[in-house]
């Protein structure tokens, strides 16, 4: 067994999310991902399952492994109660830890997400804040981000929120200490150090 089928069994995550897949093809009927894109999750758990180091290092370093969106519409579907959408986690997460990531274009994508999201959610406790979103960058969106930015004071109070308020509410001003919990869960559970190690 090489090193990289260890690193996966090593995950918490794994022996809940791959038993014995069968092949059924049941996850990938089911897939919103595979609609779209060149994308199988039952080849992604037959690649861990059957343990071929060289063929588990393609797929780390290949887009294949960003494709999918975490809907986890296979775990309940799956007659082995395999959740091919955490072995994903998983390989992520390696790849992450390991650089694979760099070499797809689809994984060059959490540099992004590192920088920003991370990067919003140890500055003001939220991982999007219409404060930090520049509609330029989310021409997906439409004009409607643009709206929404421009009439904010307006409309977020219709919707519950509490634009910068103290108190409940979404949009609130994160208290001080909460944000310093934040920080240490950070630290604590190891966030900050596989941050750098994406960043690098």
């Amino acid at each position: 067994m090489g090193n990289l089928v260890d690193l996966i069994k090593k995950d918490l995550r794994y022996e809940e999310a791959l038993k014995a897949c069968m092949n059924c093809g049941m996850c990938t009927a089911v897939c919103p991902a595979a609609e779209f894109y060149d994308y199988d999750p039952r080849r992604i758990c037959d690649t861990v399952q059957r343990g071929d180091e060289a063929s588990i290092e393609r797929l780390m370093r290949s887009d294949t492994i960003w494709y999918c969106g975490q809907c986890m519409s296979c775990k309940p579907r799956c007659p082995r109660g395999n959740a091919p959408g955490e072995i994903i986690n998983i390989l992520r997460k390696i790849s992450q830890e390991l650089g694979y990531f760099k070499d797809s274009h689809m994984g060059l994508q959490q540099i992004q997400l590192m920088n920003e999201t991370c990067q919003n959610i140890l500055d003001i406790g939220y991982c999007v804040h219409p404060d930090r979103v520049v509609p330029e960058r989310h021409v997906e969106q439409g004009p409607i981000w643009e709206w929404f930015i421009e009439n904010i004071e307006d409309v977020a109070p219709k919707l519950g929120a509490n634009y910068h308020g103290d108190g409940a509410g979404a949009l609130r001003n994160i208290p001080h200490e909460d944000m310093d919990e934040i920080h240490k869960i950070f630290e604590v559970t190891g966030g900050m150090e596989f941050r750098e190690k994406v960043l690098k």
